[in-house]
């Protein structure tokens, strides 16, 4: 299957694990603790579940790589060209706080790059889709999608895309030194799409993340014009190295700008 075949079958896998997750959602949440302290309930493992198991008879052969797999090491992850990168509930913190600020994250990776993506905010009904090369989209509810567009920047009305949960003091001291500008809080990816969609202008990352949280919706990102790179301005590139850890990172709209002079 092509990169736009692939689109509609992957989107509906991203809707079935997020009914599985808003029947979590609507109960109780029973929450435990991960190695490295990070939350997990059972709305991640049951998302888990479905997409590993939508993605294996879709594409049997491709390997997973879940926020939820095992821990592979990278000496038998490199020798994959082509695999899907998952994570079942971007944003569990929000997920926990029931705020609605959680998505779906489903990515292609071929040659290190995210080929296809797609982010599913279930509590808002909200999808983003993209492929490389057939644009970006956004589709509300039972509404038609819309393609979306990264905006061009303008310093007289600059827009930034803060995290809700891992706002820290390096982020404090680069909206500082931005000087004026309005900030959306937010949980999640969604972060990133807001940037795609046109309405912010750049979503700073000052912290750790992990490959699985950026893949789907950087795609998302680069099909509507944008760009996700490092604060060194290099491309993202997934699975090169031992540690699935991101540097950090800014997701930045249609236009070049230097958006590491406020670290200084």
């Amino acid at each position: 299957m092509n990169k736009h075949d692939l689109m509609e079958p992957i989107a509906a896998i991203a809707l079935e694990a997020g009914r599985a997750i808003m029947e979590v959602y609507d109960g109780e949440i029973a929450v435990s603790r991960k190695d490295d302290d990070s939350p997990l309930t059972q709305a991640d493992l049951a998302a888990h579940h479905i997409i590993e198991q939508g993605l294996s008879q879709l594409t049997p052969g491709l390997p997973i790589l879940s926020e939820e797999s095992e821990a592979l090491p990278y000496a038998e992850r490199k020798a994959w060209d082509t695999y899907w990168l998952v994570d079942p509930l971007d944003g569990t913190r929000e997920f926990i706080k029931r705020n609605g600020e959680f998505t779906v994250n489903i990515a292609l990776i071929e040659n290190h790059e995210p080929v296809l993506g797609v982010v599913f905010a279930p509590a808002l009904n909200l999808l983003f889709y993209a492929a490389k090369g057939e644009g970006a989209f956004r589709k509300l509810g039972s509404k038609p999608p819309q393609p979306i567009r990264a905006r061009a920047f303008d310093a007289t009305q600059v827009t930034v895309a803060g995290s809700r949960s891992h706002a820290g003091e390096r982020l404090i001291r680069f909206l500082s030194n931005m000087g004026p500008h309005m900030l959306i809080s937010m949980g999640s990816s969604l972060k990133i799409c807001l940037v795609a969609e046109g309405r912010a202008d750049v979503y700073p990352r000052l912290g750790p993340t992990s490959e699985w949280d950026t893949a789907a919706a950087q795609c998302v990102l680069e099909e509507a014009g944008g760009r996700l790179v490092g604060t060194d301005n290099r491309p993202f590139r997934y699975n090169t190295k031992d540690s699935l850890l991101n540097p950090d990172f800014f997701a930045t709209g249609a236009s070049s700008h230097d958006w590491s002079q406020y670290l200084r």
